[in-house]
């Protein structure tokens, strides 16, 4: 329970950013009688429960509790889902994913490694005795199976908890079946390994052998007396798990799907539906070259649909390739200078459009979510909208200004809002017209921080920038007198920070509460305005992404009362990456900086990832090098001034490994150059924990104010 003297940072880490209490996972029945979601009992809660609204007259009805379910025991996670969760960044609890038969009338989850099921129409839980733990369970499509993955063997068990069996056995304690491999759930957004056919007599099957995978050996220095954890970690230029897809009849008779794996040994997406026969996306190692191929699921053979060739790479995205109802490919291309929509071989989206994620597929249109194309204005700086697209053209569905998703099935569509003057987001049942019928409860807490927030563009590339003043901040009384700069981005691929919505800048203005003038800015190679823009990057991440933050500050300073002589910079993941950059390289431009979780050595991260971007290190080894934090001899280029630094690493990251931050510190150490280094015991890349995440905003208030020389003023809540 959190009270109104609680400190911002203490509220932000107890509320896990002010997501608990949110709905989320929607699911829409056919029929449109059901929509089943997620939500915790609170803002503070983390324990997710299973819930079903009915559109009609907006009642809700509880379905799954975690705590009745468990009889008031704690979780106990088995070391899958834990890695399943790091993946997709879940920092939840209880319920914390689910699937569904085709009707929506049977969800299937785990609690603790155990099986359940759930009638969504009567609200029955059952738990199912079965070898565990449980991983991913997923019923069939009509409802009287549910498939699951325990040990690296597949398993189907009917729905009513009788005749379990192994549909396909791993033959090694380095194979598995029914898993996406790490690279796969890390950077292809790829989390599932199993699929079930439309008939709910056979499944598809993703087999990961991690035999030619290097080992890496994770420790927790804090606690000696315990083994090293185990990792096989594919880093860039080394061998990668190898992945197979097979047909497995529900007897165990398997049929290997046949395609080039040597030249094309990435499955990135796997799509089977009543449209047409099942159809894979397979990438080349350099991801310049792909196949959309149709799988003949009696022979495995398989005939190619569609390839697509790019001289830089190929971008992957949610929602395709899949097949309309009519049996027409659909996908998203970069065509023209443009992200566009296809279905077939027309485009039905042009320049004006950068489409992002197919939502939804039916006979008379495709939903879509997507922001302004390449000549957006200032206005639409850091939209999302959702869009219904057809032959006929398109009609926007989201209204208000912000960033918007749905989930749609039949005539019931749910529209998830976030808007810029609203804290959270609302999420909204419409009906077939389109307009609102309900709206799902959320029990997520008003952050008591409203940012006080610019959306802009800055430097001659319109560089899409968010300045952030203190709320007490007086333009007329303190007009002449600049603010010291925090430089706030992530700044990399996949990672939009500019964004038209009230929670996503909370931490941001708290900073700014401290006295900063916050500078957000989302250069070259960041998510949403066109291809030429992302793919700007291919080479050169290092001088690209950190030319565009100094570009956009100076901009921006001829705008903004922002004190060029007192500038920081902080980041986490990329943005460590780029905070490192900046005070390496640029001490003539920032003064400090913050280093979370950084990426120093690039050829210490994953394949799928680093080689999208340099390149192979063994064909491009000074391409690596220039981009690195560190060269080859571990030495850092002496550029001085030397800046106040702070490395603040997980020791638990098996993502963006210790490592990384070690070396780093080792090369500044050779270097004579002082920084700090702050280590995080058992926290690993996504830092859950309440106490370390409070913590942290407070030590890196402490470090601004002493790097750049600013008193020790009473910090704001």
């Amino acid at each position: 329970m959190t009270t109104e003297s609680e400190s911002f940072p203490r509220r932000h880490a107890r509320t896990q950013r002010f997501t608990l209490g949110a709905p989320r996972s929607f699911t829409v029945a056919p029929d449109g009688s059901r929509v089943a979601f997620l939500r915790s009992g609170s803002g503070t809660d983390r324990a997710n429960s299973l819930w079903v609204l009915d559109p009609a007259d907006g009642t809700e009805r509880l379905v799954a509790d975690p705590g009745t379910l468990l009889g008031g025991a704690s979780e106990n996670l088995p070391p899958e889902e834990k890695a399943r969760r790091e993946r997709s960044r879940e920092g939840g609890a209880g319920i914390v994913g689910y699937a569904t038969d085709t009707a929506v009338e049977l969800a299937s989850f785990t609690l603790s490694g155990r099986l359940f099921t759930a009638g969504l129409r009567d609200g029955g839980v059952r738990g199912i005795g079965v070898p565990g733990p449980v991983i991913d369970p997923r019923p069939s499509p009509d409802g009287q199976l549910v498939a699951y993955v325990t040990g690296g063997a597949l398993r189907v068990v009917d729905s009513g908890g009788t005749d379990d069996r192994a549909v396909a056995e791993p033959e090694s304690d380095k194979v598995s079946y029914g898993l996406a491999e790490f690279i796969a759930a890390e950077s292809m957004h790829r989390l599932r390994g199993f699929w079930w056919a439309p008939e709910s007599d056979r499944l598809l099957v993703s087999r990961v052998d991690d035999t030619p995978v290097q080992r890496w050996w994770l420790s927790d220095p804090a606690h000696p007396k315990r083994d090293p954890q185990h990792v096989p970690y594919p880093s860039a230029g080394t061998p990668n798990a190898d992945v197979r897809l097979f047909v497995f009849g529900l007897d165990g008779v398997r049929t290997e799907v046949v395609w080039d794996r040597a030249r094309y040994p990435y499955l990135a997406r796997v799509h089977w539906s009543e449209a047409g026969a099942p159809l894979i996306l397979v990438q080349a190692r350099d991801q310049r070259s792909q196949l959309f191929l149709a799988v003949d699921a009696d022979s495995g053979a398989t005939r190619m649909v569609h390839a697509d060739e790019d001289q830089i790479w190929l971008e992957l995205f949610p929602g395709v390739p899949c097949w309309s109802p009519s049996g027409q490919l659909i996908r998203i291309a970069d065509e023209g200078g443009a992200r566009v929509l296809t279905v077939g071989e027309r485009p039905l989206t042009g320049a004006q459009l950068h489409v992002r994620a197919v939502l939804d597929v039916t006979a008379h249109d495709v939903l879509v979510s997507a922001s302004a194309g390449e000549d957006a204005t200032a206005a639409e700086i850091g939209e999302v909208h959702v869009y219904r697209v057809n032959e006929l053209g398109m009609e926007r569905l989201s209204q208000e200004p912000g960033v918007h998703t749905a989930v749609r099935a039949g005539k019931v569509t749910v529209l998830v809002s976030a808007t810029p003057d609203r804290p959270g987001s609302v999420a909204r049942v419409l009906r077939a017209d389109g307009k609102p019928a309900r709206t799902v409860l959320s029990h997520a807490e008003d952050p008591g921080l409203t940012p006080r927030v610019t959306l802009t563009q800055g430097g001659a590339r319109r560089i899409p920038c968010a300045v952030l003043m203190p709320t007490d901040y007086d333009t007329t009384s303190d007009t002449g007198t600049p603010l010291p700069v925090l430089m706030d981005p992530y700044g990399g691929p996949h990672g939009q920070r500019v964004v038209a919505a009230h929670n996503a800048h909370l931490t941001s203005q708290w900073f700014a509460d401290q006295g900063f003038a916050v500078v957000v800015a989302d250069g070259r190679g960041t998510p949403g305005r066109s291809p030429a823009w992302e793919k700007a990057i291919k080479n050169d991440v290092a001088a690209i992404a950190l030319q565009d933050q100094v570009d956009a500050l100076h901009a921006l300073a001829e705008r903004f009362p922002l004190d060029l002589t007192r500038v920081a910079i902080r980041g986490w993941s990329f943005g460590g990456y780029l905070a490192g950059l900046a005070a390496l390289r640029r001490p003539d431009v920032f003064h400090a900086a913050i280093v979370g979780a950084p990426v120093t050595d690039l050829r210490l991260y994953d394949t799928h990832y680093e080689e999208r971007y340099l390149g192979h290190p063994g064909e491009q080894p000074e391409v690596y090098r220039r981009n690195s934090l560190i060269d080859d001899e571990g030495l850092v280029d002496a550029v001085e001034p030397a800046r106040p630094m702070m490395i603040v690493h997980g020791l638990a990251d098996d993502n963006v490994v210790v490592a990384h931050s070690l070396r780093l510190s080792s090369a500044l150490l050779a270097a004579g150059r002082p920084h700090e280094v702050l280590p995080l015991s058992g926290v690993t890349h996504i830092t859950p924990q309440e106490q370390v995440a409070e913590n942290l905003l407070h030590l890196q208030l402490d470090f601004l104010r002493r790097s750049l020389g600013l008193a020790q003023t009473k910090t704001q809540r």
